[in-house]
């Protein structure tokens, strides 16, 4: 395996109450550095325990646009971003990446518009990225995204699954497997368990007791989507859904 292009990040010893909500955080509250030991790392958690906030700082640390994009992009609809992104200390590897870019699923649209007005209707940065992404859907620009632009670099991605089918996000392991064979590091936000079953991926599970790794089987994404597949049925009784309703016919 190659070394790493992140190694790790270091926060902030100063006080970490001014720095902002951040580490209101539980999962981040206290925590003196996250370290990567893999090509594809995945952060996983419950909503809100800060997988978006953490990888938005790294994004902001390595000098990638906090609303997504690359180091080019340099537009801002609006700063909701923490301030963590400017106190951390990266641990970088000996390799320099040859790009990076920082894909936000809630704010792709603004890239994607971006994109346009920096292209200025040549058509020569549009082809870098496989044609105009706003012409095609929001699952299938991701994609072309990936498959176009992503080369060897650091690219850090915050939910792609929320644009994919299943089907689709088998297509992007493809790809991830494509970047990781190509020397690329990869560090992504989701909730998949789909995606969390790549090969060797390092999985940091964020809760009240902090960044925690975890092995695929391990975490509650895979836990919750075995149990309801295996027994659809006795999950929705125990749930309370379909009580009282007619059955017209059955789910499978």
């Amino acid at each position: 395996m190659e070394e790493l292009f992140l190694r790790g990040a270091k926060f902030p010893e100063e006080e970490q109450e001014r720095l902002g909500y951040a580490f209101s955080l539980s999962a981040l509250k206290g925590l003196d550095r996250v370290d990567f030991s893999a090509p594809v790392t995945f952060f996983a958690g419950e909503n809100g325990a800060g997988k978006s906030t953490l990888l938005e700082a790294l994004a902001v640390a390595l000098g990638l646009n906090p609303e997504g994009g690359s180091l080019n992009y340099l537009f801002s609809t609006r700063g909701t971003h923490s301030s963590l992104g400017e106190h951390l200390r990266l641990i970088r590897g000996s390799r320099r990446p040859r790009s990076g870019f920082f894909l936000r699923a809630e704010s792709f649209y603004n890239v994607a518009t971006k994109l346009e007005e920096y292209d200025g209707g040549l058509g020569d940065l549009l082809e870098q990225y496989g044609g105009s992404l706003h012409k095609k859907s929001h699952g299938e620009s991701f994609l072309a995204l990936v498959q176009n632009r992503f080369k060897t670099g650091i690219y850090l991605l915050d939910e792609p699954e929320a644009a994919l089918s299943p089907t689709r996000q088998l297509a992007l392991l493809c790809e991830m497997e494509r970047l990781v064979k190509n020397g690329s590091q990869l560090i992504v936000a989701t909730h998949s368990p789909l995606l969390m079953a790549f090969p060797g991926a390092e999985i940091l599970w964020l809760d009240e007791n902090g960044v925690t790794p975890k092995q695929w089987r391990e975490t509650e994404n895979y836990l919750v989507t075995r149990r309801f597949l295996t027994d659809p049925e006795r999950m929705l009784r125990e749930l309370g859904i379909g009580e009282g309703l007619e059955k017209t016919e059955e789910l499978w």
